[in-house]
């Protein structure tokens, strides 16, 4: 089935968390978009949704899912499902974006983002959950990369094959996290740049940006809760530099600072990526 396409966008945006709600809400914040948890949202009524509307009033929106869990060997839950659905219809947003990942079995839920062994019949069984998600939704949905703490002995590809050959079979669009590229890099020893060249470039409609944290045991982990260090940065370039127009986000979940520093950090965004967006028709 093909969905209507989702045409690249040169914007630039944060996610809406909850210490800044009041500034969104005014419709004062120099954004182009915002990006929210598509799971803070999913509910029948009352004030989340209030919230969100009354933002939407003001931004584009996009969903970000974090436990549809895609490559779930249950499949996909058709209650989550219908409500996403019906929140998308609801709000109306530029997309809607999840995890290449699991994040439980039997009906429990890790809470956590889980990874795939990159395998042949992990492809099928991912791409099967993709087909799903998007009949249901009604659009082509963003799939965005993991970040990678073990290694799968029995790969049979390449973290970047697997996702470029999942994009071709679904149509789905990717949602390129540069943070978690680089955490996974430092991880486990391969060449980012590789990464880069190998994904396909003209389905990546949005790029996240992060800082992350160093474990005891010397592993990078994806905490969300630093400012975005200097190798993300230097990641980013060589990124907007093979994607051109893409729309780019920065991410905060936890010690959020004032809306004022994730601003300055967007405005670094908008520095590096001004040289390499294609200049407009």
């Amino acid at each position: 089935m093909t969905y209507p396409d989702l045409p690249p966008t040169r914007a630039f945006g944060l996610g809406m968390r909850p210490p800044h709600y009041p500034a969104f809400l005014d419709g004062d914040v120099d954004v182009d978009f915002v990006e929210v948890i598509s799971e803070n949202f999913m509910v029948d009524g009352g004030r989340p949704l209030d919230v969100l509307a009354r933002v939407r009033a003001h931004y584009p929106v996009a969903l970000h899912g974090v436990s549809m869990s895609i490559g779930s060997a249950d499949g996909l839950n058709p209650d989550y499902l219908r409500r996403l659905r019906m929140l998308a219809d609801r709000i109306e947003p530029i997309w809607v974006s999840d995890h290449l990942s699991w994040t439980g079995i039997e009906g429990f839920n890790s809470h956590d983002l889980l990874p795939l062994p990159y395998t042949r019949e992990a492809l099928d069984l991912v791409c099967d959950n993709i087909d799903r998600a998007q009949e249901m939704l009604g659009r082509a949905m963003l799939l965005e990369n993991p970040s990678s703490y073990v290694e799968f002995a029995d790969a049979a590809y390449g973290e970047w094959d697997f996702i470029a050959e999942m994009s071709r079979r679904t149509g789905c669009y990717l949602l390129l996290d540069v943070n978690n590229v680089f955490v996974s890099a430092k991880n486990h020893d391969f060449d980012a740049i590789q990464y880069l060249d190998a994904i396909p470039a003209d389905r990546v409609r949005q790029v996240h940006l992060a800082g992350h944290s160093q474990g005891r045991d010397g592993l990078l982990i994806d905490t969300h809760d630093h400012p975005v260090p200097d190798g993300v940065w230097a990641l980013y370039r060589a990124a907007v530099e093979r994607l051109g127009d893409v729309a780019t986000m920065i991410e905060r979940d936890d010690d959020i600072p004032a809306l004022e520093v994730l601003l300055g950090e967007l405005d670094m965004a908008r520095a590096i990526a001004a040289p390499h967006l294609r200049a407009a028709a």
